[in-house]
């Protein structure tokens, strides 16, 4: 999230330093809402179960992101479990604080439209994963999650594993669209790593709904 510059200072002048290292988790899904992260450093992945065992990956966030709010200002429990794709350090607020930093400075308006506007992203996202066939979902799923890189090309650091999670797709599909994507020259493939060398092919294929590339 993008707050502006005094917002994000109330929220990470408070609360208490927590580190968390490569895989473990920051938030766990249907636990009660006792506090918010503000995530200061390090990526990490948005995860939702269903009752069926089916997993599926929300979002890939990075430093800038409040991570729990929904859960703290709506009084249910955690909608998603959080887990860091990297060490992550934090600044972790109890939920009477926060709140109390909301009302104090008058953001209740602000938190609720960016509440409102993560879950229509999560309604989008899943609408599009039920219309679409499997490579257009893979290319959205590679423009949506990636990040810059060290090279300057966007990427994606996930494995072939998660991406399907992203996409609703086992990871036998998602091997098989990303190898056609390497035969068009969109994509480079690394260990738990997509460069995407043609964005703008990428996104051709992303928004083009057809079944062959």
């Amino acid at each position: 999230m993008d707050f502006p510059a005094e917002t994000w200072k109330l929220f990470t002048s408070a609360g208490t330093e927590v580190r968390f290292g490569t895989g473990e988790s920051l938030l766990r899904q249907g636990d009660p809402p006792t506090h918010v992260s503000v995530l200061l450093s390090g990526r990490v992945k948005v995860l939702t179960g269903s009752a069926d065992g089916t997993v599926l990956l929300l979002a890939v966030r990075g430093p800038g992101e409040l991570l729990g709010s929904m859960g703290v200002v709506g009084g249910h429990g955690r909608s998603a479990t959080v887990v860091a794709l990297e060490p992550c350090v934090t600044r972790v607020l109890g939920a009477e604080r926060f709140r109390e930093l909301i009302r104090a400075h008058g953001l209740e308006e602000m938190l609720l439209r960016r509440t409102m506007l993560r879950m229509l992203e999560g309604e989008t996202w899943r609408a599009e994963l039920a219309a679409l066939p499997a490579e257009p979902r893979v290319a959205r799923a590679l423009e949506r999650l990636a990040t810059p890189g060290a090279d300057g090309l966007p990427e994606v650091d996930l494995d072939q594993t998660e991406i399907g999670q992203a996409v609703g797709l086992s990871r036998g599909m998602v091997a098989a669209a990303l190898a056609r994507f390497r035969k068009r020259g969109l994509v480079r493939t690394e260990r738990r790593r997509v460069v995407i060398r043609d964005l703008p092919g990428l996104r051709d294929l992303a928004g083009s709904g057809q079944r062959d590339v």
